[in-house]
């Protein structure tokens, strides 16, 4: 099979869980299940793609039936990483097992020694300084930043330090030059975050704000190479739609495509699967847990994963013999728990080929870098010295 596969899509989900972590007490997360309670709350939820491909298989839906005769191969992920973040599961999918939780100021905001550099190097009084949803805090706040100038900073249960500009007057030039020197400033240890996001909106008045795409991403680079930069030092084609090339910061990409929505970004693969290229096409679709798994609305959460089922049916018709599709998360957003962060669960992952002879269910695996592995041995590529992770590739015979 290996000399079959020219492409391969890694669909990655945001925040879809699927219950069942052994160590989700020890995160505050024990009785989470993103999928489950999903499926609980809402009265119709039609996924007939995902279904046929297994997922009811891997996990009971009470208004989805398991298929008969799945046509993909479907098992839970386990998470070895310490913490349940976007760029931990990632990064963990690319064979990079993360030691230490990045550092989150959810409960304190930002040190005063942190917000003083900031307004010092930027020439803006900070605002905000607290963690809040995105939407909520341009309510609050955003009038104020429109009459002075000043910025609105935050963070979030993520390790995130969060800037919102508004396009019309704070410009997006600005702004993102704002969010670099925020970058510079949060690689010392004590304040170093995962991510420096830039949040552009636009709007007047309490009402009409609203956050627009051209969000930017400032995170740490990986700390070692992953699966992506030995495709790409392979001399294969390693395309990222999304925010995949944020989350890396661009290592191991070639080709980048940012999404205005998760919808886009499907989209975007299916137009992907249209052309020519040999490798990886990674595909990262944020809106599940940005729109409705952090502002706890399941009935958001269903109504985006059938539009995403529809893009999927698209997706499933255009790819070939030569072509594999998986689809996975990188941890839950249980839109029915306590909180606004992100839940400590298994994720799934669905695999599915036209050149596949079998189908059915496997193992738990106990770490999502199974999935980077069995790309990397799919195209006859070494794992970088010091990565995680075994290859499904024998399995899939």
């Amino acid at each position: 099979m290996e000399n079959r596969i020219k492409r391969v899509f890694v669909v990655v989900i945001d925040s879809l869980g699927v219950g069942g972590a052994a160590d989700a007490a020890d995160y505050g997360d024990g009785g989470a299940d993103t999928l489950g309670h999903i499926s609980d709350t809402v009265g119709e939820f039609r996924i007939p793609n995902l279904q046929k491909l297994g997922l009811a298989n891997l996990h009971p839906m009470k208004q989805v039936e398991p298929a008969e005769n799945p046509l993909a191969y479907y098992l839970r992920l386990n998470e070895k990483s310490c913490g349940k973040d976007t760029m931990t599961g990632h990064w963990e999918m690319m064979g990079l097992k993360t030691e230490k939780p990045f550092i989150t100021f959810t409960e304190t905001g930002f040190p005063p020694e942190l917000v003083e550099e900031l307004e010092k190097q930027t020439g803006h009084k900070v605002i905000g300084n607290k963690s809040a949803s995105g939407t909520e805090i341009l309510e609050e706040l955003a009038e104020e930043e429109l009459a002075t100038g000043h910025m609105i900073v935050y963070t979030s249960a993520d390790s995130v330090l969060q800037i919102c500009g508004n396009e019309d007057t704070f410009d997006l030039k600005e702004l993102y030059r704002c969010c670099e020197i925020a970058r510079q400033l949060t690689m010392r240890d004590e304040w170093k975050v995962g991510r420096v996001i830039a949040r552009p909106y636009v709007g007047r008045k309490k009402g009409e704000f609203k956050r627009t795409s051209n969000r930017h991403d400032y995170a740490l680079p990986p700390f070692g190479k992953t699966v992506l930069d030995a495709l790409k030092e392979a001399g294969m084609d390693v395309v990222s739609i999304g925010k995949i090339n944020d989350i890396f910061a661009g290592c191991g990409i070639t080709r980048a495509f940012k999404s205005k929505s998760s919808v886009h970004g499907m989209e975007q693969a299916v137009k992907m699967a249209g052309e020519e290229f040999h490798g990886l096409c990674f595909v990262n679709l944020v809106d599940f847990d940005a729109l409705w798994g952090h502002r706890r609305d399941p009935v958001g959460y269903a109504r985006e994963l059938e539009r995403f089922d529809e893009k999927l049916g698209e997706l499933l018709n255009i790819l070939g013999q030569e072509d594999l599709l998986m689809i996975t998360a990188d941890h839950g957003n249980d839109p029915t728990y306590t909180g606004t962060d992100h839940t400590r669960e298994q994720v799934p992952l669905l695999i599915y080929g036209k050149g596949l002879k079998r189908s059915g269910e496997l193992a738990p695996a106990d770490t999502f870098a199974v999935i980077g592995a069995t790309v990397a041995d799919l195209f006859g590529v070494a794992m970088p010295e010091e990565t995680i992770g075994r290859s499904l590739l024998r399995e899939l015979q």
